[in-house]
């Protein structure tokens, strides 16, 4: 039966699955960066114009995604994109210029937003079909399969080429996706009809209000993202330039942020039963803005460290929560939405910190991400 426990189980297990292999091949990517700018003889500068695609692809086809699964089902598109995403990964090693680059990675960026909205929109559906908050555990599998990749790419990156290595995770995800696709394309989730709020063929009008509260939780999902590109991209260098920290302790930076990120979605379902939506978001932003002043301000590496795990651990089911919210009042609609936005937080982070870093220093532009964190909080505080 689609709504027995056992079918449930088995499509919360797939989609899990898929979430873990999406950030298992993202992060296998992005540590081979540096080896494809030395292959295409791109300039720093040039490297930014390429790896605009993967956000341009993103952005492009996250509204097209939320269409084509309220159209087909989010199951069907979800497969279609994680193959999409597999093949497209082994592509930037095959280029040898800039320009060529930028061409794949458009492709690439293009598979990974739509899986993104895809699968966040069957989870949604699952969410609605058991009942229980288990959003936070679907992105819980998406950070430990990104800090997997990252570890694994890391540790092989002296002994396969970046062409071996980026078609290595081609074939895990093609596996991944190929044992999922039965029980996606056996089992549809059966979310009640009052759960539904759109129409397969003809999806409704959104109210005035329906319309602002998926906007709402866009700019919550915006607000985390935010913080999450910024400590990717700036975390170890605040370590380094501003503490002098060793080139090790810097990079323990951000792993102390992803781990602390990955323990508290593995405990989300938890924190949400007891909490409530509203109560996760307003403590989560609070912790994570007491966290970053104290990551960004202090003059202790230890303090520092302590200061990015507490970031972790609090921006860590913002992100989910708002995506769930919002594909529970639009469907994949919403999903898009507030996966748009969060995307674009993501997108800002890193230019706006540099920006403003330039103006002041890299101390005070980081807590930027506490303000936005903030934010959050008092959204969260105000919206039911």
């Amino acid at each position: 039966m689609p709504g027995s426990t056992a079918a449930l189980t088995r499509l919360r297990v797939a989609i899990t699955a898929l979430f873990a292999m999406d950030g298992f091949v993202f992060a296998g990517w992005v540590v081979r960066i540096p080896d494809i700018k030395h292959q295409t003889h791109a300039s720093v500068g040039a490297l930014g114009l390429a790896l605009l695609g993967v956000s341009a692809g993103a952005v492009i086809t996250m509204t097209l995604t939320g269409r084509l699964c309220r159209r087909y089902g989010s199951h069907p598109v979800t497969l279609i994109c994680a193959t999409l995403l597999s093949l497209s990964v082994a592509l930037p090693p095959l280029t040898h210029s800039v320009a060529a680059l930028g061409a794949v990675l458009l492709v690439f960026g293009a598979a990974y937003g739509g899986l993104n909205v895809a699968f966040n929109s069957a989870a949604v559906d699952l969410v609605a079909a058991l009942g229980r908050p288990i959003m936070p555990s679907f992105h819980a599998a998406f950070s430990l399969g990104g800090m997997i990749g990252a570890g694994l790419g890391g540790l092989v990156a002296g002994s396969l080429s970046p062409t071996r290595h980026l078609l290595a995770l081609t074939v895990i995800g093609l596996l991944v996706t190929a044992a999922t696709a039965p029980t996606l394309l056996r089992y549809d989730t059966p979310v009640p009809r009052t759960e539904r709020p759109t129409d397969a063929a003809a999806p409704r009008r959104l109210d005035t209000r329906t319309r602002r509260m998926v906007l709402v939780f866009g700019l919550i999902a915006l607000c985390t993202a935010y913080g999450e590109g910024a400590m990717a991209d700036w975390g170890a260098l605040h370590l380094r330039q501003d503490l002098d920290a060793s080139p090790g302790l810097a990079a323990a930076g951000y792993t102390c942020f992803a781990l602390a990120m990955t323990i508290g979605r593995a405990s989300g379902t938890r924190l949400l039963e007891r909490l409530g939506r509203s109560r996760t978001v307003v403590f989560g932003g609070g912790t994570a803005a007491a966290g970053m002043l104290l990551g960004s301000l202090a003059p202790w590496i230890w303090a520092t460290l302590l200061g990015f795990a507490i970031t972790g651990l609090g921006l860590a089911n913002l992100f989910p929560v708002a995506v769930e919210r919002a594909g529970a009042l639009a469907g994949p609609s919403g999903v898009a939405t507030a996966s748009t936005l969060g995307y674009g937080g993501m997108l800002l982070g890193p230019p706006a910190i540099g920006f403003i870093a330039g103006w002041t220093s890299l101390s005070a532009a980081l807590t930027s991400v506490a303000v936005l964190a903030g934010i959050a909080t008092l959204i969260g505080a105000t919206s039911k």
